[in-house]
C-alpha cells in the first residue's frame, strides 16, 4: 500500500532577531517605508489624507512618519521624518501631517504596547465609518476584529487639536483597531508589520460587509463560535504573518524605497 504522506504544519521563516538597537530602528524605518508603498499599491493613498507610524526602539516618545506631500507611492526610508510628542523634528525635512500628530502622538503615549499606528481616508473604511457601527462577524476572516475594534462616534473635524487625539486614544482602550465615524478607519500593532498588514484586513473586513448587506440580509457568526475563531487568530503578533507577502511583493518590484 502507498504510504500516506501529511503535509506539514505551515510555518513562515523567522527573521533573526536584531542585534542592536540601530539595527532595529532600521528594521523599522525600512518596513515604514515599505507601508507606504504598500498603501499606494492599495488605494489607500488619498490626497493629504493617511499616516503610519512607528516608535523609535531607542527613544520611546519619538516615532518616525512620512512628511506631508510626497505621494505615498515615492516614500523612501531617507524621506522619513522623527518627531517627538512635542511635535518637534528632531531627524529629517517636514512638514508632517498636523492631523496625523495630534492622533498618533496620543495613541503612542497611551499605548506603551504599540510600535505602529497606520490610518488613511481609504474607500471602504471610509464608507462603513459613516454608518456608525462595529463591523459584524460575517467571515472568518473578519472575526479577526471580534470584540477587538472601538467605535469613536465623536467627529468633530479634522483632528488639529491634541485633545481630540487623546479622546480617539482612549476610546480605542487596549484594542487593535478603531473606525473613527465620518472620517475612516485606525489600525495598531505591536510592529509596523501587524498595524499595517491589520489595517489592510480592517479594509477588507469593511468592504466584504457593505457588499454583503448591499446583496442582502447577512447571518452572523454565532458568538461563541467567532469568539472561538478570534481566539485562533489572536496571541504573538498576529498580523505580521499577513505583511510577508505585501513586503515581498514592494521589496522586488520598487527595490528603491530601501534608499
Amino acid at each position: 500500500m502507498n504510504q500516506i504522506v501529511r503535509p506539514a504544519a505551515f510555518q513562515l521563516r523567522g527573521e533573526a532577531p536584531r542585534a542592536t538597537v540601530e539595527e532595529e530602528r532600521l528594521h523599522r524605518k525600512r518596513r515604514l517605508a515599505a507601508s507606504y508603498r504598500i498603501f499606494a499599491l492599495k488605494g489607500y493613498d488619498h490626497g493629504l489624507a493617511g499616516h503610519i507610524t512607528a516608535r523609535d526602539p531607542e527613544y520611546e516618545d519619538r516615532f518616525w512618519v512620512a512628511p506631508i506631500g510626497p505621494w505615498f507611492g515615492h516614500i523612501r526610508v531617507s524621506d522619513l521624518v522623527l518627531v517627538d510628542h512635542d511635535g518637534n523634528i528632531l531627524a529629517g525635512e517636514g512638514p508632517i501631517n498636523q492631523a496625523g500628530f495630534a492622533i498618533h502622538s496620543a495613541i503612542h503615549k497611551a499605548r506603551p504596547d504599540v510600535i505602529a499606528a497606520a490610518h488613511s481616508h481609504s474607500i471602504y473604511g471610509k464608507a462603513w465609518s459613516a454608518l456608525g457601527r462595529l463591523l459584524d462577524p460575517i467571515s472568518q476572516d473578519s472575526c479577526f476584529f471580534y470584540d477587538n475594534h472601538v467605535l469613536f462616534d465623536d467627529f468633530t473635524g479634522i483632528v488639529f487639536d491634541t485633545s481630540e487625539g487623546e479622546r480617539i486614544a482612549a476610546a480605542l482602550g487596549d484594542k487593535r483597531a478603531a473606525i473613527l465615524q465620518n472620517h475612516g478607519i485606525l489600525t495598531v500593532g505591536r510592529s509596523v508589520e501587524s498595524a499595517v498588514a491589520g489595517y489592510v484586513a480592517f479594509e477588507n473586513a469593511c468592504q466584504a460587509q457593505l457588499l454583503a448587506e448591499a446583496a442582502g440580509t447577512i447571518k452572523p457568526i454565532d458568538h461563541e463560535v467567532a469568539r472561538h475563531t478570534a481566539d485562533q487568530m489572536r496571541g504573538g503578533d498576529p498580523g505580521a504573518y499577513g505583511f510577508r507577502p505585501l513586503w515581498e511583493r514592494v521589496l522586488r518590484e520598487q527595490p528603491d524605497f530601501l534608499e
